[in-house]
Order: structure tokens, then C-alpha cells, then sequence
């Protein structure tokens, strides 16, 4: 009896199923999956904590406890799809100013982690990061003063003060809270 074995064409020289574009093609795959995932789970979480804390994330002093998230930004530059999709997605879900903060709102949260994304190039140090972002959100924040400012006509230097003293408590309390939490996961690696 004769004995058959399936094979598929193999470059010369190449060993069968390493280096193959199929196993090149699956892994790439894999990894898109893998970020989309990840994504998803950061964006649910900026959702879920924000729903829990939800009168308080949108008024002139805005204790928006998920923007801790921003955070994730120092440790993995992919991590902005997450954080910008939950942006998003609570200010379309929960926001008395929908139209304003879709523009706004997302907008400050894209500038400011994109700012983060180009200073993390040249900072070491993942508390020096978070230092900055933090001061980058807190600095940020007149966007949304001047949003609250165009919507009801308040004051924009004392919304702007109220909203980064806000802005800047969170991302601050935020910090030593990601920093254990990333000894615990290793957030540069998830994505």
C-alpha cells in the first residue's frame, strides 16, 4: 500500500510552515482581530464607568472618572482607537449636548492624545508620559470650556478653570491607579 501525504508548494529552501505566507497572512490577521478586541474592551470600559458617573461627566466641573483611560496612551500608542470610540460613543449615549460634544468633546480627546502620541517620542519614563498627558488633557480643556461657552453662555476663563481643575484631579488620581494596574497587566503588551 502506498503512502500519501498532502503537501503544499514550498518555496526552495523554505522549511514547510515557517516563514510561509499563509502563517505570515494568519498572523496578521490574528493581530488586527487581537487590537479590534482590545479596542472594543477599552471603549466599553470608558462607557461603563462613565454611565456609573454619568451627572457628573458633563457639567461645568466635570468629574469624568473613565478619562483615567487616557492614560493607556503612554503605555501603547494603539490605544487611542479605544479610548477615542469610547469618547465617542458617551457623549452619543449620554451627553445633553450631543451635536456639541461629537465635535467638541471627541476633538479635545483626539488632539490631546495625538499631542501625547508625539511627546512620548521624546520623554522616557512612563511616569514623566503620564505627567505630561495629564498636563496636556488639563491644558486641552478650554475646548470644552469654549464648547459649554457656545452652548449656554457661560464664562469661557472660569469654564475653562473648572473643567481642567476637574480634568487635571482625574488624570492625576489616574495616574499611581494605572501605573499599578499596568504592573498587573502589562498594558504595553495587550495591544
Amino acid at each position: 500500500m502506498e503512502k500519501t501525504t498532502n503537501t503544499v508548494a514550498q518555496p526552495i529552501g523554505a522549511k514547510p510552515g515557517i516563514g510561509s505566507v499563509e502563517t505570515a497572512a494568519a498572523g496578521k490577521a490574528h493581530n488586527k482581530v487581537h487590537g479590534v478586541v482590545v479596542g472594543g474592551i477599552v471603549a466599553a470600559l470608558y462607557i461603563a464607568v462613565s454611565a456609573l458617573i454619568q451627572p457628573f461627566g458633563f457639567t461645568q466641573v466635570q468629574f469624568r472618572v473613565s478619562e483615567m483611560f487616557n492614560h493607556l496612551i503612554v503605555f501603547n500608542k494603539k490605544y487611542i482607537y479605544g479610548i477615542v470610540l469610547g469618547v465617542f460613543l458617551t457623549n452619543l449615549f449620554f451627553s445633553p449636548l450631543k451635536a456639541y460634544d461629537l465635535i467638541f468633546g471627541v476633538g479635545q480627546s483626539v488632539i490631546a492624545l495625538l499631542i501625547a502620541i508625539i511627546c512620548a517620542r521624546f520623554i522616557k519614563g512612563i511616569w514623566a508620559r503620564m505627567v505630561v498627558n495629564t498636563l496636556v488633557f488639563t491644558f486641552t480643556m478650554f475646548l470644552i470650556a469654549l464648547e459649554l461657552h457656545l452652548a449656554f453662555g457661560w464664562p469661557f476663563m472660569f469654564t475653562w478653570l473648572t473643567t481642567a481643575v476637574s480634568e487635571f484631579v482625574v488624570m492625576a488620581v489616574g495616574m499611581p491607579v494605572m501605573y499599578a494596574i499596568n504592573k498587573r497587566v502589562h498594558f504595553e503588551k495587550i495591544v
